[in-house]
């Protein structure tokens, strides 16, 4: 990412924890209304949050926070156990009026350009398909983004995040089971239905309801298997 990158720098920033590395890379939908009103409150003192990247509908790339500051786009959040998602991650908005404004399909130009900036993203800082992680599974209770639209396939086929194989035909782990498996992804169990809806709205787009059934526990242990 070179001349395509517009630089408007946010002030919603600062120092990671001291000798912290960047181990996850978030990928958020704004859900505003416009990408316009999105990029203004990331970059508003008062609202108090940021991200590193944004990515307009247009294919247009914006950085906003230097990728070596604490960002803070993942609010309460846990990975893995761990708190301070926002102190060891890259943010990535990627501009989509949500769920709550009219939720649609991401434009290819824009799914080129998430491509291109995440795959530098994770060059930059090491990270394996496993580091890469929609702004739901850290904050399962709270958020839904990117959303069930959002093109993982592509992604993975690109180098970013998983897209594991499953084999339908396979014995499929019990219920509980699939919980263990879920939490040793990195899911906080603490609500385990939100944690599954999480992983069925990236991993099994077509049923968001929260329900361990064989399909999805087929799919938990791919994932986990790919992890």
């Amino acid at each position: 990412m070179t001349a395509d990158v517009i630089d408007t720098p946010s002030p919603n920033h600062d120092a990671r924890p001291p000798g912290q590395r960047v181990e996850l890379l978030v990928l958020h939908y704004t859900g505003m209304p416009t990408g316009a009103a999105a990029l203004e409150r990331l970059c508003d003192p008062a609202s108090k949050v940021s991200a590193h990247w944004l990515v307009e509908e247009d294919g247009r790339v914006f950085r906003l926070v230097p990728e070596d500051r604490r960002a803070w786009h993942a609010g309460v959040s846990r990975w893995h156990g761990a708190a301070d998602v926002n102190g060891r991650s890259i943010g990535v908005e990627i501009v989509n009026p949500g769920h709550e404004f009219g939720y649609r399909a991401f434009p290819e130009k824009q799914m080129a350009a998430v491509e291109r900036l995440c795959r530098g993203i994770v060059a930059r800082h090491g990270l394996g398909p496993a580091d890469v992680v929609a702004h739901a599974d850290v904050a399962p209770t709270r958020k839904e983004d990117p959303g069930e639209l959002f093109d993982w396939p592509r992604l993975a086929r690109a180098g970013v995040g998983l897209w594991p194989p499953v084999d339908d035909g396979a014995s499929a782990p019990t219920a509980p089971e699939a919980l263990a498996m879920l939490a040793a992804i990195g899911y906080d169990l603490s609500d385990p239905r939100a944690a599954v809806v999480a992983f069925q709205r990236r991993f099994r787009p077509a049923r968001l309801d929260g329900v361990v059934d064989e399909q999805t526990a087929r799919r938990i242990a791919a994932v986990l298997t790919a992890s």
